[in-house]
């Protein structure tokens, strides 16, 4: 075991432990059982480590120790978490108190006892690479934390933009499979005028495509990040750190292939989230789309004797314990779970960014934990969705044709020919009856053709 100390005390951690006191100390003190902080955004952290160092490279600083070689391997060793490798040594949870600091510090730990290792020493030798002095150089949470967020979301989105525009595509291919397919409009779960089955599936395809439109223009908002302005967005005192403020951006940009931009007053947004709450919302939007095109076609898988039947989704699982033979749309009802918990989230996202004050919002990381499970939950909901419902489900024509047939949804073309309360009251004198109605307006028709005449 080794000892490590801090200003509130020591703690022993195992010899080869890749995380240090700071993390040991917040795994202790955020023990919700809930969940870890999500590795999107640790992986974006550990980016901004990478890109500081190459920086610190760049303006040939010295690290603390007076090594040679320290930046390269906290280089080297973010590579390693890059790729994987030090997975577990993430354990703050993803709930915590102090505006991220505590997940952030997990990261300059374990980045530090990396580098540590490929330099021949032992972790926690921090007189050689030390997670503040060295990894955390020119850095503040306040900084790292909002521009790690911002990308993990961009990845996010840009996966989610996709699956978004491949539902789209299954949907207008079924729109031009079934659009001479006519069926029973409804309106308030009530009969309508004539639809077909593709005017439905159009209808939900321009909805998905403009979400997949709002996603695409949500990244210019992200694009803008703080780095550099340290712990208030004002830049650090340090005159060695100028240089670096110009080069870590360029460096963050080469590293994640994205198009991010220093922000042009980067106060604004180390306190302010709003821009967290603006592509929240627009996840909401997806997600509120995704729940009503799930919950049209349970309605129209019903059945499949008692409810409407005009599709037929694929079975996939028995659906009850009791009821042989019984298959429930899975899918569908699936997809509505997953939106509700991301309209949840979105209102989690609100009010934690209402609560910032002055210089800093202390609840980021709920900010965090919710977009980032919104993203990830909608990622994967939307290609499921296309995979295992909208591609593979069919059109009961047949079904169809006889619900169509046996409505009243013709009667509202003879409005222009016989007027609203002519049509209203051969409905009512006719009891309903579809084709005595139709019988009736036609003789109605006739006779109003003959006076005429």
């Amino acid at each position: 075991m080794r000892i490590e100390k801090d200003g509130l005390g020591e703690l022993e951690l195992p010899d080869d432990c890749l995380y240090g006191i700071q993390s040991e100390r917040a795994r202790r003190n955020f023990s919700l059982g809930y969940k870890e902080t999500a590795l999107p955004l640790i992986y974006a952290m550990v980016k901004i480590k990478k890109a500081a160092a190459r920086s610190w490279q760049k303006t040939g600083a010295k690290a603390a120790g007076g090594r040679e070689g320290v930046f390269g391997a906290i280089v080297a060793a973010c590579d390693l978490a890059l790729a994987g490798e030090a997975d577990d040594a993430f354990v703050t949870g993803a709930l915590q108190g102090g505006a991220g600091t505590s997940a952030h510090m997990n990261v300059n730990e374990v980045i530090a006892n990396l580098a540590l290792r490929l330099l021949g020493e032992k972790p926690g030798a921090y007189e050689v690479v030390h997670p503040l002095d060295d990894v955390n150089r020119g850095q503040s949470t306040n900084d790292v934390y909002p521009t790690a967020l911002r990308i993990a979301a961009i990845g996010l989105l840009r996966e989610l933009s996709d699956h978004c525009a491949k539902l789209q595509e299954a949907l207008q291919k079924k729109e031009a499979a079934f659009e001479d397919l006519p069926k029973l409009g409804r309106t308030e779960l009530m009969d309508a005028v004539p639809v077909t089955l593709g005017n439905e599936f159009a209808a939900w395809a321009q909805a998905i495509a403009r979400d997949r439109w709002r996603l695409y223009k949500a990244e210019e908002r992200l694009r803008q990040v703080n780095i550099g302005g340290a712990a208030v967005g004002l830049h650090d005192t340090d005159p060695a750190a100028r240089k670096y403020r110009y080069t870590v951006i360029e460096e963050l940009r080469e590293i994640t292939g994205l198009g991010l931009a220093a922000a042009e007053y980067p106060m604004d947004i180390t306190q302010n989230n709003d821009v967290f709450v603006e592509v929240s919302g627009l996840l909401k939007a997806l997600a509120v789309n995704l729940s009503k095109i799930a919950g049209d076609l349970r309605l129209m898988n019903s059945g499949p004797h008692g409810g409407l039947g005009e599709i037929s989704l694929p079975p996939l699982q028995a659906g009850s314990t009791i009821m042989p033979g019984k298959v429930n749309p899975v899918i569908p009802e699936m997809v509505i779970q997953a939106a509700i918990r991301v309209m949840a989230n979105d209102y989690a996202i609100t009010a934690a960014a209402s609560r910032g004050e002055f210089e800093l919002n202390a609840f980021s990381p709920l900010i965090a934990d919710s977009l980032l499970e919104s993203l990830s939950l909608l990622c994967r909901a939307a290609p499921i969705f296309r995979e295992t419902c909208v591609e593979p489900l069919r059109a009961n024509r047949e079904r169809c044709a006889a619900l169509l047939e046996s409505s009243l949804a013709f009667a509202a073309a003879w409005v222009p020919r016989l007027g609203y309360d002519k049509v209203r009251a051969v409905i009512a004198g006719q009891g309903g009856d579809p084709a005595k109605v139709r019988q009736a307006l036609e003789r109605e028709a006739s006779g109003s053709r003959a006076k005429k005449e």
